[in-house]
């Protein structure tokens, strides 16, 4: 009855629309759920995400779940995750969009599901890693194992929200590093919350490349 009253007096809010989440609703509510703009790109192989990397990096294939736009649902989602701290927004869509990449055999033949870290600094200002999140979603609807242990950023970079192609690209150049073997010769699907230029995670996938690695890639959006 007291969380009732509670919810009453101060309602918990659908992170995408902003609307008052109903008794049974966590983080979304079921229509944002089910009219949140879904590209279904898991599915073609000649998909926009995957097309951002043909030409700079081998990646098996590549999806995002969701089509971002300014001022949209989707946006919402992803402030509220990195900027309000809401990091169970990462978990929710992850789980969702695990669903969807069981879909297709690219995706779930994968050994290792891995987040693109954080610098340390940034983690600590933070507190969490927002990719992290979305990758422990998609780990309990797809039942492969995260790895956060071998992939890991070996300096700071500015932010990449106002840089140009080139900029981002030169931003995060040579910045990751492999601390073990542990995914040697593994199917790697790397986890990132939104994949514009791909500087970032072509950056990772160089690195992992090395080791002889398969890769896959999904975000939650494609802006």
């Amino acid at each position: 009855m007291f969380n009732d009253f509670f919810n009453l007096i101060f309602p918990k809010l659908c992170c995408a629309c902003n609307n008052p989440l109903l008794k049974n609703e966590n983080i979304i509510c079921t229509s944002c759920v089910v009219t949140l703009p879904k590209t279904n790109f898991h599915l073609d192989k000649e998909n926009p995400v995957n097309k951002v990397f043909w030409g700079r990096v081998q990646i098996e294939m590549a999806t995002s779940f969701y089509a971002f736009s300014k001022k949209s649902k989707v946006q919402n989602l992803l402030h509220h995750l990195k900027y309000k701290g809401v990091k169970e927004v990462g978990y929710v869509v992850g789980k969702l969009f695990g669903f969807d990449l069981n879909e297709s055999d690219n995706f779930k033949m994968t050994d290792f599901i891995v987040p693109v870290p954080l610098h340390k600094k940034k983690l600590k200002k933070r507190g969490y890693n927002q990719s992290e999140w979305i990758a422990n979603g998609i780990s309990e609807s797809m039942d492969i194992p995260i790895n956060i242990d071998t992939l890991f950023r070996k300096q700071d970079s500015q932010t990449q929200t106002k840089k140009s192609r080139y900029k981002r690209w030169e931003n995060v150049g040579e910045i990751f590093g492999v601390a073990n073997n542990n995914l040697d010769n593994k199917r790697v699907l790397l986890i990132d919350d939104v994949v514009t230029t791909g500087a970032t995670i072509e950056a990772c996938a160089q690195v992992l490349i090395k080791r002889n690695c398969k890769i896959f890639v999904a975000t939650i959006a494609y802006a």
